[in-house]
């Protein structure tokens, strides 16, 4: 599974992390049979634009790039439309390599369920006026069809693909905004085949957690494993000291371990706190491992004194280390933030487990956080572990994990569920700024949102969202919003102005 080791400035590093998603994405492109005759040479022309194309789609993130050909008359659109479907794919890129009539379009969106983005890549940055001619228009003739194309779409009540404009050549905004799609395959990808672990059941009072596994399935794809606690507690029952030992190293490498600071419930590491998190992350492993999950949602109790309760109350470290490497672990039995939490491991953001804390009126931010699990892949600096002799609000006691995500902008993502059945992103952007967060052995972080924190917290509350959410590095917003519409849910930016 996953080893955690120290580079020699002491920084945290996660190693054998979740090998990355390989998407399915066709291409196929398009234009227009009568051009051929016309003017010798268009056609290999066009051949060696989509060519490019294809191979930069093959230099960027990981997928399987699957070339489907040109399709310039209606015979071939609908020769394409069994083999695209049997494809299997997650996404499909239309190349708009000149003029094609929409007759090579229609058949194919409307036959499809699988996200079509039109790109539109001319190879000049300008045409030689001087020296134009109709073929040199032809050449670059790649956004004459997509009004054409949208508009179909339209008329065949399916929604407007998504459109990349730009050159075929030294473009940076067409490789950023290619990339991003080929990681939102990777995202719609795992969504629809991944297996999430539930394990017992949200904290009873917790209305805005409870999740109908079967509504999970239908909006995002993935099998919700349903599981049980004594998995685990019998795993971590037959744990051996050859197996707890270098775990004990791989959390001694990875997290500090300071003295307490103001908080009575806190303490330095106990040894005691250090093995049983050590047993409980490798059950946890083994666990993961043998019913083949993605990620998992939790929240067990157990009788008091019961070894139940020892090893449910300390999953902490083992399921923060699971996090960083690309499982998401979700306290609470949080099963749709479990979901936000994949979405942004999936497209490279990291996704920690997070609410809102106690707002800091003099300086303008909110400290965002939780005690529970976390993603220590995006933690600013080394995490630090403490042992708590209470877990606030719940059961047990033990170790818990300390640390703020890197310093930057940042994203939130909440998921909730509305009143008709469905799901609802609601996402923000903001800033995770230097400065001090209190030693209680949970994650804070700074959080700044603009105009103000008053603002703000009106303009997210007022949507709804669910108490938790999934926190993320970089600004992302458009990014998670574009899954959202892709899987048919309603979402919404926060508005920062």
């Amino acid at each position: 599974m996953i080893h955690s080791l120290s580079d020699p400035n002491h920084q945290p590093v996660i190693h054998n992390k979740r090998p990355a998603t390989v998407p399915r994405i066709g291409v196929f492109g398009v234009a227009y049979f009568k051009y051929w005759p016309q003017f010798d040479g268009l056609l290999e022309k066009m051949l060696e634009k989509q060519a490019v194309l294809i191979e930069k789609l093959r230099q960027g993130p990981p997928a399987e790039i699957i070339d489907f050909g040109l399709v310039d008359d209606a015979f071939k659109a609908y020769d394409l439309v069994p083999k695209l479907n049997a494809a299997n794919l997650d996404l499909i890129f239309c190349d708009m390599v000149t003029y094609a009539t929409s007759s090579t379009f229609a058949t194919i969106i409307r036959n499809l369920n699988v996200p079509i983005v039109l790109v539109a890549l001319q190879p000049d940055q300008a045409m030689d006026y001087s020296r134009a001619s109709t073929f040199m228009q032809l050449y670059n003739d790649d956004i004459c069809s997509l009004p054409e194309f949208t508009g179909v779409a339209a008329r065949m009540g399916k929604r407007i693909p998504d459109i990349i404009i730009g050159t075929l050549y030294d473009d940076p905004q067409v490789d950023t905004e290619l990339a991003e799609y080929v990681r939102i395959a990777a995202v719609l990808h795992d969504l629809r085949t991944s297996r999430i672990g539930h394990i017992g059941h949200p904290i009873e009072a917790m209305y805005d957690m409870h999740s109908d596994s079967t509504a999970l399935s239908a909006f995002f794809g993935a099998h919700i494993v349903q599981c049980e606690s004594h998995e685990i507690v019998s795993m971590y029952q037959s744990t051996t000291p050859a197996e707890v030992e270098p775990m004990k190293k791989r959390i001694l490498d990875f997290f500090d371990t300071p003295d307490p600071v103001s908080d009575p419930i806190s303490e330095k590491l106990r040894d005691s706190d250090l093995e049983t998190s050590a047993r409980v992350a490798v059950a946890l492993e083994k666990f993961i491992e043998a019913r083949k999950l993605d990620g998992l949602a939790y929240y067990y109790e157990g009788p008091d004194d019961s070894v139940e309760r020892l090893v449910m109350s300390n999953l902490i470290v083992g399921n923060s280390l699971l996090t960083g490497a690309g499982f998401p672990m979700c306290g609470e039995s949080d099963l749709k933030t479990c979901f936000a939490m994949l979405i942004m491991e999936r497209l490279g953001i990291g996704g920690s487990f997070a609410e809102f804390h106690p707002v800091d009126f003099r300086e303008g931010f909110v400290l965002v956080g939780h005690d529970g699990p976390h993603n220590i892949a995006i933690a600013e600096g080394r995490p630090v572990l403490r042992s708590l002799i209470k877990y606030h609000g719940k059961p047990g006691f033990g170790a818990g994990v300390e640390f703020k995500i890197k310093e930057g902008p940042i994203t939130m993502l909440s998921i909730n569920s509305t009143y008709d059945g469905k799901f609802k992103f609601v996402i923000a952007e903001g800033q995770s700024v230097a400065g001090p967060i209190p030693p209680t052995g949970n994650t804070n972080t700074r959080g700044f949102f603009r105009p103000d924190v008053r603002t703000f917290l009106h303009r997210w509350m007022k949507q709804g969202p669910t108490h938790h959410f999934a926190l993320g590095v970089g600004h992302h917003a458009n990014t998670i919003r574009k899954v959202a519409d892709y899987l048919g849910l309603e979402s919404v930016i926060i508005p920062n102005d």
